[in-house]
């Protein structure tokens, strides 16, 4: 099994599509535990392979952050973080190293200051690279394979010309990987600047009204909750990474076991929702299934 765990809520920066950059959670905010972090991992047990420690929020925020990371390889589950990499002074790339973290994204979604900062708000692109080459560096020292080391590049309409770039200095850096991530847009019937003009950049395309649908087709399945979902910083089991704000709660970690939760009465009328009109879902409205390319 997998999850996503969210080390906290708070982050540095105001990207325009994210509830933590706006500052408009509806939900309780705060940091994960280390106390809290170990019962969800014993709750989960040894069919817990994989861990993503991001949902909202910038996990390096969180201080006690590398002490959940040690927790979870210590029971050998691959984990997985997402960062903007404010963070990464050489001390504490030093650190990641030394947690055992399987692996990094970092989120550098443009090749200059001024095309970097207009979705990454009062971001620093400086830091990112900063943060980026005491990481590579860190790992050379160690003689390390480990983090593997991810730039994630999300396509917008400001930095869609910069692609070329970002694949020279991804090699520049020696990151181990490179991704295109499409953007997600709320209400993106309305059309919004944000969207690639190139469409195969883009999650949506115009139908023959002139709209903006999902490009992917909307199928009454997800395999995803069928074999993952997202644990909040407070305990909180919510069906995947688009549920923000928490509305489709399946449980509490804090006052009940996992496994009730997952196979509960609340998550298996939410499958069967799935399974009979996914489209009337809200949080499905805006999924699309590969939005990432490797190249």
């Amino acid at each position: 099994m997998a999850v996503s765990i969210e080390p906290t809520t708070a982050c540095n920066l105001r990207c325009p599509q994210c509830p933590s950059g706006l500052r408009q959670f509806t939900r309780p905010t705060g940091n994960l535990k280390p106390e809290f972090n170990t019962l969800i991992l014993d709750q989960l047990g040894s069919s817990l392979q994989h861990i993503n420690y991001y949902f909202q929020g910038e996990p390096f925020i969180n201080p006690n952050f590398l002490d959940l990371v040690k927790e979870a390889r210590k029971r050998n589950i691959y984990v997985v973080t997402s960062t903007n990499a404010h963070f990464i002074s050489s001390e504490t790339a030093e650190k990641i190293i030394e947690s055992g973290l399987s692996e990094v994204i970092i989120s550098i979604d443009g090749t200059s200051q001024e095309t970097y900062e207009k979705y990454r708000i009062e971001g620093s692109l400086e830091k990112v690279l900063e943060g980026t080459k005491n990481l590579i560096e860190a790992k050379k020292k160690r003689n390390s394979v480990y983090p593997i080391v991810t730039f994630q590049f999300l396509v917008v309409s400001y930095n869609e010309h910069q692609i070329p770039e970002i694949k020279k200095l991804a090699d520049e850096y020696g990151v181990d990987r490179l991704t295109l991530k499409t953007v997600q847009v709320y209400d993106f019937e309305n059309g919004n600047d944000l969207i690639p003009k190139q469409e195969k950049f883009a999650r949506y395309k115009k139908d023959a009204a002139g709209k903006l649908v999902l490009k992917n087709k909307f199928k009454n399945s997800c395999w995803r909750s069928w074999s993952s979902c997202v644990i909040t910083w407070d305990g909180t089991a919510v069906p995947c990474c688009f549920d923000k704000d928490a509305k489709h709660a399946l449980g509490n970690l804090s006052t009940q076991k996992f496994k009730s939760i997952w196979k509960g009465n609340v998550n298996h009328h939410f499958q069967k929702q799935i399974l009979k009109n996914r489209q009337q879902i809200a949080i499905c409205q805006n999924c699309s299934e590969g939005s990432k390319v490797w190249i």
